[in-house]
């Protein structure tokens, strides 16, 4: 089983975490464009691609500069009442975010790949571990703990959450995982 675990930038000028994990050893890169995640996952046929970014807007909204009183969508509004930090699909720089990563998955999709969005730093709460902020190689350490194999001391951050967002691809193709929200607006997240 291989998946695809992707710490998607904003922009394509600045560096994506990609990671592929074969069972539980973990290959990282640094990625730029669409065309190079595109080319590199479609390469390995993974059974699902992981992403970091948000990849629906909130109901009711037809665009992310659309202006409206609606920021958060089901999955946000139960990591809140879960007491998990994170960023609304409104805000400034995740409004770009939010608009590669649903046009990422899209071209994804249409070649046949199943998408899910993840959040790393969500997950890293929910499995015991270190958040990135807490120190690289705390988070590596929590991640070797959880079994992971091939990670070593010059993976960036945005490495080692890509390492996160495909484990917690793992879990779910494995149905260790949980959705918070609605199919159409879903985060998975560890159970």
């Amino acid at each position: 089983m291989l998946i695809v675990g992707l710490d998607l930038a904003g922009v394509e000028t600045r560096p994506t975490g990609f990671c592929i994990l074969k069972g539980t050893k973990a290959e990282t890169s640094i990625v730029y464009t669409d065309d190079d995640i595109l080319t590199k996952t479609t390469q390995n046929n993974p059974a699902v691609v992981a992403i970091d970014a948000p990849l629906s807007l909130p109901a009711g909204r037809t665009s992310i500069e659309e202006r409206t009183n609606t920021h958060f969508r089901e999955c946000d509004k139960e990591l809140l009442e879960r007491g998990i930090k994170f960023f609304p699909v409104t805000l400034g720089p995740m409004r770009k975010l939010t608009t590669r990563g649903i046009s990422l998955s899209k071209k994804l999709e249409a070649n046949h790949i199943k998408v899910i969005e993840v959040y790393p730093g969500g997950a890293q709460d929910i499995l015991g571990i270190p958040r990135k902020q807490q120190g690289l190689e705390k988070l590596k350490s929590g991640l070797e703990k959880l079994g992971i194999k091939g990670l070593n001391k010059q993976m960036s951050d945005h490495e080692l959450d890509a390492v996160t967002c495909a484990f917690v691809g793992k879990l779910y193709v494995e149905g260790k995982s949980v959705t918070y929200g609605t199919p159409e607006q879903a985060i998975i997240m560890p159970q």
